[in-house]
């Protein structure tokens, strides 16, 4: 038997050539579903439906909170607010009507530091820390966190979800806590807003035109047919969007 060298030897190298593709697309594949199989941060639900919930975080300060709570209750919008630990204990009389007139109480840690930076035990401190001074003021065992500066890493989701939290950032940025107008937030909330999204606002000192903005955010999301919710009622209903 006559065999073709050349002809045999292309043929191997093909083979083996279709053999690494195909092990190459199985560790792909692999890496993709280890990489999606654990818990990861919530930026928003999958609905077409069009409701979003609107977020606040709240740091230092009692100057806009009280103004940004009479807007909400006047409009009968309920919100979701993540709360600092120390900030909780400063202003407990806040702190209290946050979760009194029905608004979602959730954490914003214990210190305002880049959980993605930290260490497994510190962000674990972090979190029981801040859980233990909102639950002594509001009564409140809160299961939603946003990781201060919306920073986190693989690891601080997975310990945030041991503790039994999730971790929440959200798909429409006000850049609000850049203070670029009031029209700029209002615009910016009334354009990013979609079905299913997760709208960040501040209730800090530092951003001085949340408040002023606030009512025709709520006004001009109204008449683009939006309701409103908190995040833990879009999480309830509709599935997560995984960031």
């Amino acid at each position: 038997m006559v065999i073709n060298l050349r002809k045999w030897l292309r043929s191997r190298k093909l083979f083996y050539s279709i053999v690494v593709l195909f092990a190459v697309g199985a560790l792909v594949l692999q890496v993709t579903q280890n990489m999606q199989s654990g818990p990861m941060a919530i930026a928003k639900v999958k609905t077409e439906e069009k409701v979003c919930a609107l977020t606040f975080d709240i740091s230092w300060g009692d100057k806009y909170s009280p103004s940004i709570l009479d807007t909400l209750k006047k409009n009968n919008v309920k919100a979701t607010f993540f709360i600092m630990g120390p900030w909780t204990v400063k202003y407990p009389d806040i702190a209290r009507r946050i979760a009194m007139e029905g608004h979602e109480v959730g954490s914003h840690g214990y210190k305002h530091e880049n959980y993605g930076e930290k260490s497994d035990e510190w962000v674990k401190s972090d979190i029981q820390k801040a859980q233990a001074q909102i639950m002594e003021v509001t009564g409140k065992q809160v299961s939603l966190l946003r990781p201060p500066n919306g920073h986190y890493s693989k690891k601080s989701v997975q310990i945030t979800e041991d503790l039994g939290y999730k971790t929440i950032i959200w798909d429409a940025d006000s850049l609000d806590w850049k203070n670029p107008g009031t029209d700029v937030v209002i615009r910016r909330v009334l354009s990013k807003t979609k079905p299913g999204s997760i709208v960040l606002l501040h209730a800090s000192d530092t951003p001085v035109q949340t408040a002023e903005a606030l009512p025709t955010i709520i006004e001009g999301l109204k008449a683009q047919g939006f309701t409103f919710m908190t995040v833990g009622e879009l999480l309830a209903k509709y599935p997560p969007v995984r960031h």
